[in-house]
């Protein structure tokens, strides 16, 4: 398979998952991908390869989402390396942070290699995230359930001070009984 940086197992998921390509870079094979389309009507699978692994790799959301459309494309027409491709798409989602549909694909690939070292890694980080996704969003209902909570305090002192106000002038509108 072509790969586009070095694959040892023990690479860091944090530095792949952080990795940007060059603006350079990308226009370079961009110009590759382009020249294949119009002059051959066909694009090498090497090539769109190497393109979507460079949108995936890209600071820009709509061109992550292009580079997981070519991996797409590429598991029906290229099924021979169809894990491959499952684990760049779930690289694409996992920098859109779209990690239960990252994890799905992970958990596809798992299915097919069950013992690959560098997809488990891959699935850990996602666990880990997911993890500190669920207490940062449990941190932030728990604080507007204070705040809610102090909120509706406040309301039921006023309403309270305001029904003891109104029963007090009706208290002092009420005859003297001499």
């Amino acid at each position: 398979m072509f790969t586009s940086f070095n694959t040892d197992k023990n690479r860091d998921i944090e530095e792949l998952l952080s990795d940007t390509v060059s603006a350079q870079d990308l226009e370079k094979i961009e110009k590759v991908y382009m020249k294949e389309l119009t002059e051959k009507k066909f694009v090498s699978a090497k090539t769109q390869f190497e393109y979507a692994w460079c949108l995936v790799r890209s600071k820009y959301g709509a061109d992550i989402n292009n580079g997981i459309k070519n991996f797409e494309s590429l598991c029906k027409d290229d099924p021979e390396n169809k894990r491959d491709y499952i684990y760049y798409i779930a690289i694409g989602y996992i920098r859109l942070k779209d990690l239960p549909t990252a994890q799905k694909y992970v958990k596809a690939f798992l299915e097919i290699e069950p013992n690959n070292h560098q997809v488990i890694l891959l699935d850990e980080h996602i666990e880990t995230e997911m993890r500190k996704e669920f207490k940062r969003d449990a941190a932030v209902a728990g604080g507007a359930l204070l705040v809610f909570g102090g909120l509706l305090g406040v309301g039921f002192a006023l309403a309270k001070k305001h029904y003891d106000k109104k029963k007090q002038e009706k208290e002092e509108m009420k005859p003297s009984s001499d």
